[in-house]
């Protein structure tokens, strides 16, 4: 099946869809009221603007965020019962949703039963042992709760049960209710490598590094040949752009930052050649793969942008054919064993592709409370599209096999991390993820970023947040299958905004950005099974930690043992920058980063040509520049002071590029990171915020020379500028 632009007809009187903004009366609330209710479910009622002032979020905001939480507020006889009820809601559970523990350290639960009655708490383990929880002295004095007497009891958790996924369980007048247990490490290991010898990686957007053998976009194949090759010059990792699913068929989202799911991968990234059953096809359909193969490959010249329609519907042609070869007994065992393994959550994903290529991602059929995942007429869909369910299964299949060859040729290439995949902050609204999920994300609300001095105007991403009660109702399943797939085949996970695992700016459909509110989630809970999965993974978790967030976020972060993130332009001491000494220690540590123009461009201004050419300053470009040399004459004083430079010469460009990454290595930073584009002189930034692809190529910028001239991957290994700043930096990080 194939996308036709079918229209859904929603059944007659269905409710209002997900996505849609909830509806207030309008009229005035008691602001104190509504403060209290807002701060009781985690909803801040004031935000730091870009100016640095405090500013109050308008009541309304409010009332229409306590909405997407669940929560009525529109008049002060609502607000009042919302208030009685969140005070009776822990009553109200004989246990919490779920219990999120630290591994050696003590902790209880409160459970809630009638009054009188015998309870008695146990602690089933994943490995199926039983433990018994000790009830403690703590008394409360019992209270009506819907008119049942409930009284609390507080129970001591078994300290024995080991790291990972349990289940706690209380009996009670023949009654059993469960929550789901999870134990996570007090602080995330896998990086105690690093302390003792520090490392450093290439980073990368995959989709722009492309070889003789790429069908116009750099794959799975091209992944494994570039952690080889950084590996034996003495790279640890490579940093990749998020890997994430976004379409199931052409057209498809540019941005690797609005995926359709973000626990499942993307087919665009699989080589046709590495799929085993090609050897076994028909002459025929051979040779009409090899013509798929000979026209995409001619995308490989166009050094201006990334086609990614024409290489995923070449991709997909061939693989429709592929599909229909017959799997050798030990493949079609390891195909069903992954299947198996990725259990409902795959079949959604591949249930929601088969219908997404024939019905619209705007169309009312997603959005229509009738055509939600497990409804009479989704599971009726399920049996009739088998076999396109099946297609999109064996396409995560592929994805799997040739993400575990990647991370195969990186540890054979010495290195001591490999892969390192990049998490999104979300996905689309109009995504797999916000249909097959929709029970645990908010609806009416997108997340995006409150006015700072960055943006003014404040941002939207158009991306659904988890909803925290019913994340936690789920007990964390749904987060727990998200990161478990990401580091099946990977040494690192880097987490993009790892902030909004604190809080998220959740802004009102229809609203302008600056009107939201922050949502605090629970942090420990979050971070925790981060920790847990990470742990279980032997990966490292590096959290993108840059922006506007609280002091205690990065200390809390690194007691943890996740690393933070330092780019060296935004290290400052006042206005000057920062001597390297003084960068963290856990941290990845790098001279730019994607959001950044390549060092080559950020040199010689061309940021600020660019946005003064697309009318995005909000100054004379002139102020601009004027200010940006004024940096860049303090960076190159600091690189002259060191000796990286000559005294009264900044060198050519190379040479600036190479001691700016030997200042970096002075730095104390575990991880140390070196992004392709300048290891071979590129200048065009991969996104330029507040543009449409009309007015610049977002996220399709291929890997190119200075001169824009395409750089393939198997020149590479012969560049005399990529080869000497990797040699640069090995001898300046191993060299101390």
């Amino acid at each position: 099946m194939k996308a036709s632009s079918q229209q859904y007809e929603p059944a007659s009187g269905a409710a209002a869809p997900l996505s849609e903004a909830p509806v207030t009366s309008g009229a005035p609330v008691n602001r104190e009221l509504l403060h209290w209710l807002a701060d009781a479910h985690g909803v801040g009622t004031t935000y730091q603007g870009w100016d640095g002032l405090p500013h109050e979020v308008a009541p309304d905001t409010l009332i229409r965020v306590l909405a997407a939480l669940g929560v009525q507020a529109d008049t002060d006889e609502l607000i009042e019962k919302a208030l009685t009820d969140a005070e009776l809601a822990p009553w109200r559970r004989v246990l919490p949703p779920a219990v999120v523990m630290q591994e050696g350290e003590p902790a209880e639960v409160p459970v809630h039963v009638r009054a009188g009655s015998a309870v008695r708490v146990t602690v089933v383990t994943e490995d199926g042992r039983k433990l018994d929880a000790v009830q403690q002295e703590h008394l409360t004095e019992p209270r009506d709760v819907d008119g049942i007497t409930v009284a609390r009891s507080t129970f001591q958790l078994p300290g024995s049960t080991g790291l990972g996924w349990h289940t706690l369980r209380a009996e009670s007048e023949g009654q059993v209710s469960e929550a789901t247990l999870v134990v996570v490490p007090s602080r995330l290991t896998t990086a105690a490598q690093l302390e003792e010898r520090r490392g450093w990686g290439l980073a990368t957007q995959l989709y722009s590094v492309r070889s003789e053998r790429s069908w116009g976009v750099g794959d799975f194949a091209d992944l494994a040949d570039l952690t080889a090759l950084a590996g034996s010059r003495g790279a640890d990792y490579v940093l990749v752009n998020p890997l994430h699913a976004a379409d199931p068929v052409p057209p498809v989202e540019p941005s690797p930052y609005s995926p359709s799911t973000r626990r499942f991968f993307n087919p665009l990234y699989l080589r046709i050649e590495a799929v085993p059953e090609l050897a076994y096809l028909k002459p025929k359909k051979q040779i009409a793969i090899h013509d798929l193969m000979k026209q995409a490959r001619k995308l490989n010249e166009d050094g201006s942008r990334i086609d990614r329609d024409s290489s995923y519907a070449a991709k997909l042609a061939a693989l429709e054919l592929l599909y229909g070869v017959q799997r050798s007994p030990s493949r079609q065992r390891a195909y069903e064993d992954f299947c198996r393994t990725a259990g409902p959550g795959l079949d959604d994903f591949a249930l929601w592709c088969a219908i997404r290529e024939d019905i619209d991602a705007d169309d009312p059929f997603w959005t229509d409370p009738a055509a939600a995942p497990g409804s009479p007429l989704v599971e009726k869909l399920r049996v009739e599209l088998e076999h396109r369910v099946s297609f999109h299964r064996w396409l995560q299949w592929l994805c799997d096999e040739q993400l575990e060859s990647a991370q195969a040729a990186a540890t054979r290439a010495g290195m001591r991390l490999g892969v390192v995949h990049d998490l999104a902050v979300g996905v689309d609204l109009q995504s797999s993820d916000a249909w097959t999920l929709q029970g645990v994300l908010a609806p009416g609300v997108s997340v995006g970023a409150p006015p700072d001095m960055y943006n003014q105007l404040g941002q939207d991403w158009h991306q659904p947040p988890w909803h925290p009660t019913r994340l936690a109702e789920a007990g964390y399943r749904p987060f727990r299958e998200m990161l478990a797939t990401i580091l099946r085949h990977s040494g690192g996970i880097r987490v993009d905004h790892i902030l909004g695992f604190f809080r998220l700016w959740w802004i009102p459909a229809g609203n302008t950005p600056g009107n939201g509110a922050y949502v605090r989630f629970d942090h420990d809970a979050m971070i925790g099974i981060l920790a847990l999965e990470a742990q279980r993974a032997g990966a490292v978790v590096i959290g993108e930690d840059l922006g506007t967030f609280e002091p205690w976020v990065r200390d809390y972060l690194a007691a943890r043992g996740v690393l933070g993130t330092s780019i060296l332009w935004f290290e400052n001491d006042g206005d000057v920058p920062l001597p390297p000494e003084k960068y963290r220690v856990q941290a990845l540590s790098s001279v730019n980063t994607h959001d950044l123009p390549p060092t080559a461009g950020y040199l010689a201004g061309d940021h600020v040509t660019l946005r003064s050419g697309l009318g995005l300053l909000q100054r004379p470009a002139e102020e601009e520049r004027l200010e940006h040399n004024a940096k860049l004459d303090k960076m190159m004083h600091l690189l002259q002071q060191r000796g990286l430079l000559p005294a009264g010469d900044t060198g050519s460009e190379e040479e600036r590029i190479e001691a700016l990454h030997r200042l970096l290595a002075q730095s104390p930073s575990v991880l140390l990171g070196v992004a392709l584009v300048d290891a071979i002189g590129e200048r065009r930034v991969q996104n330029q915020p507040g543009t449409t692809s009309a007015q610049y190529p977002n996220w399709q910028v291929p890997l190119a020379d200075s001169d824009g001239d395409p750089v393939l991957l198997d020149s590479l290994d012969s560049n005399e500028r990529f080869n000497s700043l990797l040699a640069a930096v090995e001898e300046s990080i191993r060299g101390q």
